[in-house]
């Protein structure tokens, strides 16, 4: 795909994908290829391209002669990262936060305890890194330095409790963590208690202590299902 084609689909999917999230286009009503290219003053191959990165979200399957129907949201793939960004882009917003932070609540916790009876010294090395680096940028409104080292540190984790499926969710808890910064569902710095709570949790890891690190990452994620209370009742 050349670099024009790619801007426009990257386009036509940014304006798309949101649109179906949102309910602009309700399940099984249909969009057709050829008033889709008009609309947006594309070619019909760009269209082409952006619907196959739809069917593969389960957004919208394809039926020849029939256009492009849209699915109902029991369909959609609602793990895959970029119809989180979608929907946390809409008015699902304070539904979709609630419900991932308690996916959150239901696998970090477990998924820390692992880390610590699985993880190797460089895997501990890493959780602690980020956790220190998420310290030194908590002050001063760092809130994008503070959130990328967040992002990393949660990543180290799933990846070093050694379940291949816990660390597949690492793009799921990325965009959850991103939401909150990009949409102000988070205070001006972050809580003082939770930082040294993931600190807590990189030395639980570090010296094995698997109930404790299950326990603190608990303490983090249902502390994040308090601040939805505040921010985004």
């Amino acid at each position: 795909m050349d670099q024009q084609r790619a801007g426009l689909h990257a386009r036509l999917l940014a304006t798309l994908g949101p649109a179906l999230t949102g309910g602009e286009h309700p399940p099984g009503s249909v969009l057709r290829t050829d008033a889709l290219a008009e609309r947006f003053g594309v070619s019909r191959t760009v269209v082409r391209e952006a619907v196959r990165v739809l069917e593969s979200l389960r957004l919208v399957e394809s039926r020849r002669r029939l256009g492009v129907r849209v699915l109902p949201r029991e369909e959609w793939d609602v793990l895959a990262p970029q119809v989180i960004r979608w929907r946390m882009a809409g008015a699902d917003r304070p539904h979709q936060l609630r419900s991932l932070t308690t996916l959150r609540s239901a696998v970090e916790p477990v998924a820390a305890g692992l880390a610590a009876r699985a993880a190797d010294p460089g895997q501990c090395a890493e959780v602690t890194e980020r956790a220190m680096d998420m310290v030194a940028t908590s002050r001063g409104g760092r809130l994008d330095a503070y959130l990328a080292h967040d992002i990393a540190f949660h990543r180290a984790v799933l990846r070093a409790s050694g379940n291949e499926l816990f660390a597949r969710l690492d793009g799921v808890v990325a965009e959850v963590l991103t939401a909150r910064t990009r949409h102000g569902v988070m205070f001006d710095d972050p809580d003082p208690a939770a930082v040294t709570l993931h600190v807590r949790v990189a030395e639980a890891v570090r010296t094995g202590d698997a109930a404790g690190a299950e326990r603190l990452m608990r303490e983090i994620t249902e502390g994040a299902l308090r601040e939805l209370d505040v921010l985004a009742p």
